[in-house]
């Protein structure tokens, strides 16, 4: 961890205290990303967003992420191990997909994505975490209609132009579909058997969640560690910071055997 600068990483876990899971995603891809400005954040594709958390996350903690869910028949609690190098060097990750509606998209590269449903034609972009924040700040019941308002950028029936927010469902489903499927890391739902009765739960896993709980754990420990040392050698928090863990760990066990 520390060659990724833990004096960085203390700095980030320091502002996403007062911080919301919105706020403290943002802060996560800033370490992902140290060159990128605020705006080159927000504009970048929430499932581009997410592989370089996990990427961050392995490089951070290592490549085995341990999950837990309750089943969602029984209520047993499970616990299983999820290889985020296995996911991160995924073409398509591990997700339940549900295809709806008919029409292949035909987005290539870099520009917009398209589906045709009956008389429909819908031109659109994956979500970023810019519309992700706008939908949130929406009424709930209007999260959904502000989201796709931002995302659309062209939507017609028989030729004629429409609003995104008269888009029917079956529309909007294949939209959701499509758009999936073209940033595969926005949605990553494990489909898990319990051990306890056979039946299958689906557990999304929110990367950003999961890594700031991490780094928090981590940074409490590491506090800890600097006060111990600063204790009792008179060291400030740079110079203990600046010790490789192994030293680090060595000086605390001359702490403890004193």
């Amino acid at each position: 961890m520390e060659h990724l600068g833990a004096a960085v990483l203390l700095a980030a876990w320091e502002a996403g205290l007062a911080s919301d899971d919105g706020e403290r995603a943002l802060l996560l891809h800033g370490v992902a990303r140290p060159q990128a400005g605020t705006e080159e954040l927000l504009s970048v594709p929430v499932g581009r967003r997410d592989a370089e958390l996990f990427a961050l996350r392995a490089a951070l903690f290592g490549p085995r992420l341990d999950v837990r869910a309750d089943c969602g028949e029984c209520g047993e609690e499970m616990e299983f191990d999820l290889d985020t190098a296995e996911l991160i060097g995924r073409s398509e990750p591990m997700r339940e997909r549900e295809p709806v509606g008919t029409g292949e998209p035909r987005a290539a590269g870099g520009e917009p994505l398209r589906v045709e449903v009956d008389e429909w034609t819908v031109e659109f972009r994956p979500p970023t975490a810019a519309d992700l924040a706008a939908a949130r700040s929406a009424p709930a019941d209007r999260a959904r209609e502000a989201l796709l308002a931002r995302c659309t950028l062209r939507a017609e029936r028989a030729g004629e132009a429409v609003a995104a927010g008269l888009l029917p469902d079956h529309v909007q489903r294949r939209i959701a579909a499509v758009s999936s499927e073209s940033d595969p890391y926005a949605d990553v739902v494990l489909n898990v058997a319990c051990p306890a009765c056979g039946q299958k739960t689906r557990a999304e896993l929110d990367i950003a969640s999961y890594l700031w709980a991490e780094l928090d754990s981590w940074a409490r420990d590491i506090l800890l560690d600097i006060h111990l040392l600063a204790t009792a050698y008179g060291w400030s928090e740079p110079e203990i910071l600046a010790l490789s863990p192994l030293r680090r760990r060595y000086y605390l066990e001359l702490c403890a055997d004193a």
